[in-house]
């Protein structure tokens, strides 16, 4: 499966899910939310362009089902950007809404 598969946010329920699109990619950006986020939920549109404007594999995680995910990445709010590279969290945004070209300059930064 590569990057180039992927023109399109990859959503993830399990934190071992997770780690097995990081094992697979060297560049994952990562927005973990929740299901009654509508920052989130707006965010989506955004999510596709930057899937399709960058190399790097888009991945929505909602962690109600491995809530140990939420410590492990110290997540306080939603949405939370998380950009690893080669498989180390490598930045993250947890800032609100993110306009789509400063989202593919933070995944482009990293």
């Amino acid at each position: 499966m590569a990057a180039a598969d992927h023109d399109r946010p990859v959503t993830v329920r399990t934190r071992t899910e997770l780690d097995d699109v990081l094992a697979d990619h060297d560049r994952v950006l990562v927005m973990v939310r929740t299901a009654g986020c509508a920052i989130c939920q707006s965010m989506e549109p955004i999510l596709d362009n930057v899937a399709r404007a960058t190399d790097a594999v888009v991945v929505v995680f909602n962690p109600k089902e491995d809530l140990d995910a939420v410590e492990a990445f110290d997540v306080r709010s939603v949405p939370t950007f998380l950009l690893f590279v080669d498989g180390e969290l490598r930045d993250r945004r947890a800032d609100g809404f993110v306009p789509t070209a400063e989202l593919v300059a933070f995944v482009e930064s990293g």
